[in-house]
């Protein structure tokens, strides 16, 4: 069935775009934006890019800056719930009317060839942009990519690198270094690095350095943050939230920001560490390092997983990782091609000894974690009640 993409409205406009790819193009984007760029002016540009931790750091910043009375965007990937969930303008999802009017100035813009071209994603990007034009900041969460992701069409003014380890490497490169480096090589101006695991990223980063003034004559700034204990933060964030939170602090410093902690306290950190129940705690993370911080986060109690995963993804070693906390597994059935085989989780179940259940059936007396990906999430939500689907 095919459509009038110059006619349709968004909704339907998505449903025939490309949403996974196995190659990135980045010609296509790269044009819509030239054409783009001669009708608004994007405001300072914050890009976030690393492989844990962006969106919860970009809706730290976003919220800060709102509250601080400076009109800011936050886009963010995937969404959970609604499509709007993507674009956050001074304190709330976009509206559905906004969305329709960015969507229709694209579709006058755009010859028909790009319209048919675009993927979901750099579609997406671009209705952020043109949403963004009359703001003071817009805070940019790169996709999976750096170099070469929609959001890097764009010129920016400054990035931050949250925690980098191994995923994407189809994508991105197959050592943290090489994932590193294509991740950083986004940077237009002055890079703050996050919380990292792996030592070598500070290394990389000074390698990127000369990259880029090599290649393109362009000098790049690097911070670090090294004490992620400065700021009393509040109890209830996580450990890995906190950590991320002084990241978006040194990134406040930079603008010249004056620093109020308790800004930070009502943020609404939708499938962060999120707890939905006083025993139910929903993530959408979904790799090994995510695993980690929620092993941390749960090292003082058991839980019943609510689990799957992407085929793509090391569920294995997530397993492992997660094996010291689990009392129990249910794997929550998700009709989606990108789903690993169950059979294939079950015989990793089997010999681990992780005692699995079949059924989803909340108890009062058990603590849950929600957990493997956004997918997973958004289907729990949606059987009990909390997702209109």
């Amino acid at each position: 069935m095919k459509i009038d993409l110059k006619k349709a409205n968004l909704a339907k406009f998505l449903e025939f775009k490309t949403l996974y790819y196995d190659k990135i193009d980045f010609t296509t984007v790269e044009s819509s934006w030239n054409l783009l760029s001669q009708r608004i002016t994007l405001p300072f540009v914050i890009h976030i890019v690393g492989t844990n931790g962006k969106g919860s750091t970009g809706r730290f910043l976003a919220h800060y800056l709102s509250k601080s009375n400076y009109k800011v965007l936050h886009y963010s990937s995937p969404h959970i719930i609604k499509f709007n969930e993507r674009i956050w303008i001074n304190g709330q999802d976009v509206r559905d009317e906004d969305l329709q009017i960015a969507h229709k100035f694209l579709q006058e813009l755009y010859p028909l060839n790009l319209l048919e071209k675009l993927t979901y994603f750099e579609y997406t990007t671009l209705l952020s942009f043109y949403l963004s034009k009359d703001c003071d900041y817009l805070v940019l969460e790169a996709g999976l990519g750096g170099e070469f992701d929609a959001t890097n069409v764009v010129r920016n003014d400054l990035s931050l690198i949250t925690t980098i380890d191994l995923d994407h490497q189809s994508f991105l490169g197959n050592s943290v270094e090489e994932i590193a480096q294509t991740k950083m090589r986004s940077v237009d101006n002055k890079m703050i690095i996050g919380y990292q695991i792996h030592k070598s990223i500070y290394d990389t980063a000074l390698k990127v350095k000369e990259q880029l003034l090599d290649e393109r004559n362009t000098k790049i700034t690097i911070e670090e943050v090294k004490n992620f204990n400065k700021y009393k933060l509040n109890k209830k964030f996580a450990s890995y939230l906190k950590r991320n939170l002084h990241l978006v602090i040194s990134c406040l410093e930079e603008l010249k920001i004056d620093i109020n902690l308790s800004l930070f306290d009502d943020v609404e950190l939708f499938g962060r560490c999120q707890k939905i129940a006083k025993n139910i705690t929903i993530d959408v993370g979904h790799n090994p390092l995510a695993a980690k911080v929620l092993k941390e986060e749960f090292s003082k109690k058991k839980i019943t997983l609510i689990y799957n995963s992407y085929k793509d993804k090391d569920y294995k070693d997530v397993l492992k990782i997660l094996k010291p906390i689990i009392n129990k597994i249910i794997i929550i059935d998700i009709d989606d091609k990108r789903m690993v085989c169950k059979n294939n989780l079950l015989k990793i179940i089997d010999k681990l000894n992780i005692i699995k259940e079949d059924t989803i059936k909340i108890n009062d007396n058990e603590e849950y974690l929600v957990f493997g990906s956004f997918l997973v999430v958004e289907k729990f939500l949606y059987l009990i009640g909390m997702n209109e689907k």
